[in-house]
């Protein structure tokens, strides 16, 4: 099993709608779990009202069934890429847990590595070693070379203008307006993520 496990704060907002929206991407895919948690998680809560009819406007089949928990190493232990809401997530994960720190990334971070990686990038990583070695060819072996092939990438892309470009608004408690801002940052990020990995599935090598 690929799993993928989505982090933020509260684990009631911006993680549950980024766990959601993965899952419905990638339904089609028995290989892949996705599931969510939060760093000082409102345990037990559901998604607030706005965050409910924004993933209800998205298409999410019943989101009222999340229910937050707890960050916790074991989660992280099962995880085979970790997706940060936002870097204070990502720095607090690696606190946490540090032998998941290669595989851990912001969500909009991962996006833009995973724009930037190219089908010859991800060959190189389906590449035997040098050693010798099998190419990856369950679905779950080329998913978790699609992450590994990502994160070779990293310090490879210019820093941004803004490192702020990095992390998801915190909408909980505030405006629409920040809710709507969210959800325009979670969105293309997770489809950049899903066409990555299913790149990586497809890719003829």
């Amino acid at each position: 099993m690929f799993s993928i496990l989505t982090v933020c704060t509260g684990n009631i907002c911006r993680s549950p709608l980024g766990e959601q929206l993965l899952a419905q991407q990638l339904a089609d895919l028995a290989d892949v779990r996705v599931a969510s948690a939060g760093t000082g998680a409102l345990v037990g809560h559901g998604m607030p009202d706005q965050s409910l009819a924004i993933a209800r406007s998205l298409g999410v089949v019943d989101p009222e069934s999340h229910v937050s928990r707890q960050l916790t190493p074991e989660l992280l232990d099962e995880s085979d890429v970790v997706f940060a809401m936002a870097r204070e997530h990502r720095r607090a994960i690696v606190e946490l847990n540090p032998r998941v720190s290669k595989r851990v990334f912001t969500l909009r971070e991962f996006a833009r590595l995973a724009d930037a990686t190219s089908d010859d990038d991800l060959r190189a990583e389906f590449a035997p070693g040098p050693f010798g070695g099998d190419v990856p060819s369950s679905p779950v072996e080329r998913l978790r070379a699609g992450v590994a092939a990502v994160a070779a990438g990293r310090g490879m892309l210019p820093p941004l203008a803004d490192p702020l470009g990095d992390d998801v608004v915190d909408p909980y408690r505030r405006s629409q307006d920040v809710y709507d801002q969210s959800t325009r940052e979670i969105v293309p990020a997770v489809s950049s993520i899903v066409s990555l990995l299913r790149r990586a599935l497809a890719l003829e090598v």
